[in-house]
């Protein structure tokens, strides 16, 4: 599909008065990151990630229609946790601008964005893919009302597509269990405009994976992701950081379909150091992990070597540690993370958290 097989042409002389809709929708951890982007929103390399599911983010667009249609402006209202974010106002406005050719209708309407996070917000887990997706898919339910015929496969497209404005990774949250995103020859009907599911058999060995995230740090990080991506420009190190991302795509999927999770784990890990690496190496360079991070690093290195468990770590742009791990190995490591690893967590905070289907409506 192409970017004007998104674009909205259904004829908007009827529109609804007023409505509002409400979606879940999870947060996600890249296995192969992504990291560098070009206009609008298109990604340098490919990522495949876990849909998570007790990460998430509910929010509720109520939207009514303006009396006066002609005003050429956006008109809307965001509450955070029942609270007033002029702050968050701006970054709305950008997906908004950059989202209308595809819903004109936008400017004909007054919203209110009521939004709630399951976690930290801007602690390092994916706040902006859960939360943008969310609002993506509040706009698609008023594109659905106003053309019912649209099916189900182009509301998730044009929804991931859409959430890709607003947040890169975002793409990935509407749906799981695994999520590609960026064009790969390996991995069929892959597109830098969406995220699609993983389109092969997941090996058993992977079902109901588990993610439990150590919040070493849970105040908003120093630097944004956004500052990060566009520091890949001029990255001495990107063109080679791109291509290995994309040699990683290849041998994850493999190692996904034939239950390698010894192989999985090596790129995991190495993708994560990786991640961090170029931030270290950027002009200005950036340090995102704590003291803490490492520690935790090292500790599941310990662990592995002594147990052989098939445990592992990844990051994201943030000081905490996803602890991944099969669900044949939950005991054992359950025990390693509360005994081990969870004193070197803010307050002793964690979440349990495993792969999870992805977004869902809500009737609320």
């Amino acid at each position: 599909m192409t970017e004007t097989d998104f674009i909205f042409t259904q004829n908007q002389s009827i529109l609804i008065p007023n409505g509002s809709a409400t979606w879940k929708t999870p947060s996600n951890i890249a296995l192969v990151k992504y990291w560098g982007k070009k206009e609008p929103q298109l990604p340098e390399n490919t990522s495949i990630s876990f849909t998570l599911d007790a990460c998430f983010t509910i929010t509720t667009l109520e939207y009514n229609l303006k009396k006066d249609k002609g005003k050429s402006d956006f008109t809307f209202e965001i509450y955070f946790e029942d609270e007033k974010k002029e702050d968050f106002k701006p970054k709305i406005q950008k997906f908004f601008e950059r989202i209308e050719k595809y819903v004109p209708f936008l400017k004909d309407y007054n919203f209110v964005i009521n939004s709630r996070n399951s976690f930290p917000h801007s602690s390092g887990i994916a706040s902006s893919a859960s939360g943008m997706s969310a609002l993506a898919l509040c706009i698609m339910s008023i594109e659905k009302e106003l053309n019912p015929s649209i099916s189900d496969e182009y509301f998730n497209k044009k929804a991931s597509f859409l959430a890709r404005l607003g947040s890169g990774s975002a793409c990935r949250s509407i749906e799981g269990e695994l999520i590609v995103w960026g064009e790969h020859k390996k991995i069929k009907e892959s597109s830098d405009l969406f995220g699609v599911k993983f389109p092969y058999k997941l090996h058993k060995k992977f079902k109901n994976y588990h993610d439990t995230i150590l919040l070493v740090d849970e105040v908003e990080k120093q630097v944004s992701s956004t500052i990060g991506h566009q520091l890949m420009h001029s990255h001495p190190f990107a063109k080679q950081r791109f291509l290995q991302a994309n040699e990683n795509i290849s041998k994850i999927s493999e190692a996904l379909q034939n239950g390698d999770i010894k192989s999985f784990v090596e790129i995991v890990e190495s993708e994560a150091l990786t991640l961090h690496a170029m931030m270290m190496t950027s002009n200005p360079y950036f340090i995102l992990m704590k003291p803490n991070t490492l520690k935790i690093i090292n500790k599941i290195w310990e662990f592995r070597k002594l147990t052989n468990a098939n445990v592992c770590f990844t990051l994201d742009a943030g000081a905490n540690v996803h602890v991944l791990f099969p669900e044949n190995e939950k005991e054992v490591v359950n025990k390693f993370i509360v005994n081990e690893l969870v004193q070197f967590c803010q307050e002793n905070h964690y979440i349990c958290d495993r792969i999870g289907i992805g977004a869902k409506r809500l009737s609320i």
